[in-house]
């Protein structure tokens, strides 16, 4: 599982973006247009990820020392590097604090997912994670690719079914089957496993889609290019507006701003308080559950800040066409 992942093309098109029935960033529904571009089958696995790693000695967020000066008034003994740990709770608790099932893994990484003393061994066909959006990218260049847009993950998530509510149609579980690895009992305390596994499960456990895609919806949320906005911008408004107008103009030499619309975005997409750029995770993952998060579909997004890596966050690639 360590060669290159086979790609699938896609032709360029219109399709219908986002949705009004769920979650209020989803919307408004809009025609949305895609050029010509190859996906990958299926997120990029760990045996993929140690290929790159071995091949290029390439250090993740996770793995790199923390600066204290980012974190003013912290022990210095605290700052270990890590990642954000799923740890299931003993009973139901108020699903509105999320603190209480995601914890600081001190040594978590791409190949200690839970932590120091966890491992890989075993799940070399999972999906990796512990990827933030910067290792995410940097595996995509070695490989001669790019990480997806929002419009191209969803316009391949939805396999061709047109407004479909799932990336296989209108029914959750069409003849009772589970057709993606999303949480199964009662979140966050019991998980029964999907299909056996609780957790990832390996690439292709469950069914593809319409373009023969594998866990574009389950397993793992993946990374895309987007800024989070709080709703989508149909493309007649994203396009850049000139303010270069003539008389006046002082353009980007102007530093008393963001000086593109991609800076303003970054700005924008953080989370109050914080300056930390979020982007549009697509896909849901293995901790969705309708109680929680019914976002395993190919309309659903959630937003992520770049630097973070958990256990449940990865990532596919595209190419051009």
């Amino acid at each position: 599982m360590s060669e290159p992942t086979r790609m699938v093309r896609l032709d360029g098109g219109t399709f219908t973006m986002g949705s009004e029935a769920f979650y209020p960033d989803e919307g408004p529904v809009h025609e949305r247009t895609v050029a010509a571009f190859e996906i990958d089958l299926h997120p990029v696995t760990n045996a993929q990820y140690a290929a790159f790693v071995a091949a290029t000695g390439y250090l993740t967020v996770a793995e790199r020392p923390l600066d204290p000066a980012d974190f003013p008034g912290a022990d210095p003994a605290d700052l270990v590097p890590g990642g954000l740990v799923f740890v299931p709770t003993r009973g139901p608790v108020d699903l509105r604090d999320w603190r209480q099932w995601w914890t600081w893994g001190a040594g978590a990484s791409w190949k200690s997912p839970f932590g120091s003393g966890s491992s890989i061994e075993g799940r070399e066909d999972h999906p990796v994670t512990q990827v933030a959006l910067e290792d995410a990218q940097a595996y995509a260049e070695w490989a001669g690719k790019r990480l997806p847009s929002e419009a191209e993950f969803e316009y391949a998530a939805r396999g061709g079914l047109a407004g479909a509510t799932y990336a296989w149609g209108e029914e959750v579980h069409p003849d009772g089957r589970l057709m993606a690895n999303t949480w199964q009992g009662s979140f966050p305390w019991r998980n029964t496993g999907a299909a056996r596994w609780v957790g990832t499960s390996p690439v292709g456990t469950f069914p593809a889609n319409g373009y023969g895609m594998l866990d574009c919806i389950g397993n793992v949320w993946e990374w895309t290019t987007d800024f989070y906005t709080e709703r989508h911008e149909p493309e007649r408004r994203r396009e850049p507006v000139n303010l270069l107008d003539g008389q006046g103009a002082c353009g980007d030499g102007c530093r008393c701003g963001p000086s593109s619309r991609e800076e303003a975005q970054a700005v924008t997409s953080a989370e109050n308080g914080s300056t930390i750029p979020r982007r549009v995770l697509k896909g849901g993952s293995h901790l969705c559950a309708p109680e929680y998060c019914l976002r395993y579909r190919p309309a659903a997004r959630s937003p992520q800040a770049d630097d973070t890596a958990t256990t449940h966050i990865g990532f596919r690639c595209v190419r051009s066409v």
